[in-house]
């Protein structure tokens, strides 16, 4: 976002070509404005960042902007957390125009906890609202009451082609899993065996994930690459322990030369079995920069990540409701994040990075 605090109503004018009276004009919304002035004046705000101090008398005498931003809970899955340290920094940047958000966590592995959850989302009666809809089913109805109450909202994370979104924020997930196939193919050669892991209550709620492992199948078939094998692996044990038990004893029954995980925190458990156990030389695909999986890439023992950029998605997805109460600025339909590669090559320069 620009930095807009020194940016004057006088600057905005003298970049648009218009006068000072104009920029005012557009920005109360009152007199006759051209259509070509108009456009001018909006350029001039675009490029600037420019947004009023005194934003509550362009509402109303004092009106709050509420925005609600309901993601799973972050004790539970460290993807989770970057979500909300991205939401938190769009909160403190929103504050001084009197936008409150307010966070709503969810069970990642409990449809109840998101329903009951996403009631306490509607009690709270937003003006807008940030969904991540990981819960497939449970979105749909949340949705539908949403509209049900003009709220307009902004998914990010996952795309639900269903809904009615004002934007996606994210990635396109089935094109993630083909680039995830062709790293790992790329390691092992020309063959090899593959195990796909999951880590999810119920596959057929979790959209995200069925897209990754559809697009990772995929790059196998439509490239002719017969020589490879590859077996997906649901693990219905939700714990970290659990999930570790299963990995070390499904090691021992299967031959594996790689895997790949669509999941970032399943990505960095693998990885803790592999190293524990010796098995570096095995292929590891996963996602994000998560300090576990920052850890096991230096380790050697993750060979790629994908990374999804969960801050960067969530402050956007704030910022973009916060502009389009506030300014009525439409926002993308999709905005779809490019596919980042890490390795350890290149690491370093992510983690410098804002919002990385």
């Amino acid at each position: 976002m620009s930095d807009f605090r020194n940016v004057r109503i006088k600057d905005v004018a003298e970049l648009a070509g218009v006068s000072v009276a104009t920029v005012d004009r557009v920005l109360h919304k009152r007199g006759k404005i051209s259509e070509k002035a108009l456009a001018k004046v909006m350029e001039a705000l675009e490029k600037t960042g420019y947004k009023p101090n005194l934003i509550a008398s362009t509402l109303g005498a004092n009106k709050v902007i509420r925005i609600a931003a309901m993601i799973p809970d972050p004790a539970l899955d460290d993807y989770w957390n970057q979500s909300g340290s991205g939401i938190l920094k769009a909160t403190e940047e929103w504050a001084q125009y009197n936008v409150r958000v307010e966070t709503f966590y969810f069970n990642l592995y409990d449809k109840k906890s998101f329903q009951l959850v996403a009631q306490k989302v509607l009690d709270y009666k937003p003006d807008s609202v940030l969904l991540a809809p990981v819960q497939y089913q449970e979105s749909l109805a949340f949705f539908a009451q949403l509209s049900e109450r003009s709220i307009p909202y902004i998914t990010f994370n996952t795309n639900i082609t269903d809904a009615k979104p004002l934007s996606f924020i994210g990635q396109d997930l089935y094109q993630s899993g083909r680039v995830g196939a062709e790293m790992l193919a790329n390691k092992l050669g020309q063959s090899g065996n593959i195990l796909v892991l999951h880590v999810v209550e119920e596959n057929q709620n979790a959209l995200h994930i069925k897209e990754k492992e559809r697009g990772f199948r995929d790059y196998f078939t439509d490239n002719h690459l017969s020589g490879f094998s590859i077996k997906s692996v649901e693990f219905t044990n939700l714990n970290d322990a659990g999930f570790v038990r299963e990995v070390e004893v499904l090691l021992t029954k299967e031959k594996v030369d790689g895997i790949f995980v669509p999941t970032s925190q399943g990505t960095h458990l693998t990885a803790s079995v592999l190293d524990k156990t010796g098995r570096k030389s095995i292929g590891l695909v996963g996602y994000d920069l998560l300090k576990d999986n920052i850890h096991y890439m230096y380790e050697g023992v993750i060979n790629f990540l994908i990374h999804q950029n969960p801050r960067k998605q969530a402050f956007k997805g704030i910022s973009y409701l916060a502009n389009y109460l506030l300014f009525k600025k439409q926002p993308p339909v999709n905005d779809l994040f490019p596919l980042e590669i890490i390795t350890r090559e290149n690491i370093k320069s992510y983690l410098s990075s804002d919002l990385s």
